[in-house]
């Protein structure tokens, strides 16, 4: 038996705080991915890059933030979702195990907000797992229309008996999209008050990572001050039997 443990967080693309007394934290975001032991890395809010922070901030790292970010020994798969007027950024997996393949699709439902899956295929002691990393839109109605373009995505894309993980910032206030991917065959581990948003005073569970075809074992955030400082959400770690 494999236990594999996954964590997801949103970086906040490495910075904190607004207008001229932000900070780079991405350095301290590499640190704290390393701490987490994951096997596999779920990030959202990823930079490419951004010209406009590279003139501002003199430490700014010359690596994209997927590679910057990425332990030794991991594999970083990167896919922008969105195009901005200084850069672009998106979702990125970086993997203990071998990559064999991935994917991307575009999930934007309205013109404002520019989403998108990545889909990524890693080895797994022999083992195909599917993992998709997701950040879903602002709107419940653009969420609910997102996951079921999930759902077709995976039932078009992904053999039916392999093993699957969707994780990312689902920006899902109450949990109210848990039925919907429960019909798709998906769950994650329900019993324990998980809170990710926002990081300084959690309120809700906006990051999730279900699972179909393996057994959710236990849910854990980390704590301290440290981990509030670094981004506007606090990172889900989630384990799981194949």
């Amino acid at each position: 038996m494999t236990v594999l443990r996954i964590a997801t967080y949103n970086i906040h693309k490495g910075v904190q705080g607004l207008g001229p007394a932000r900070r780079l934290e991405i350095h301290n975001i590499g640190h704290a991915v390393e701490q987490l032991d994951a096997d596999l890395v779920c990030l959202q809010e990823v930079r490419k890059l951004h010209r406009r922070e590279e003139r501002f901030f003199t430490r700014w790292p010359e690596l994209p933030q997927a590679e910057f970010l990425c332990p030794e020994g991991y594999v970083p798969v990167y896919q922008t979702n969105a195009k901005t007027r200084h850069g672009e950024h998106g979702n990125a997996l970086l993997s203990r195990w071998p990559v064999v393949g991935q994917g991307h699709e575009d999930m934007s439902d309205h013109r404002f907000e520019q989403r998108g899956l990545l889909h990524v295929q890693v080895e797994v002691n022999r083992r195909q797992l599917h993992v998709i990393v997701l950040h879903l839109g602002l709107i419940a109605s653009s969420r609910a229309r997102q996951i079921e373009q999930l759902g077709r995505y995976v039932e078009r894309e992904i053999p039916r008996k392999a093993p699957v993980i969707v994780a990312g910032d689902f920006n899902d206030w109450g949990a109210k999209l848990r039925p919907a991917m429960k019909k798709l065959g998906f769950d994650d581990h329900v019993g324990e008050r998980v809170l990710t948003y926002p990081s300084r005073l959690p309120l809700a569970q906006l990051d999730f990572v279900y699972a179909r075809g393996i057994k959710p074992t236990g849910i854990s955030i980390p704590r301290g001050r440290i981990w509030w400082r670094m981004s506007d959400h606090l990172p889900l770690i989630a384990e799981f039997k194949l």
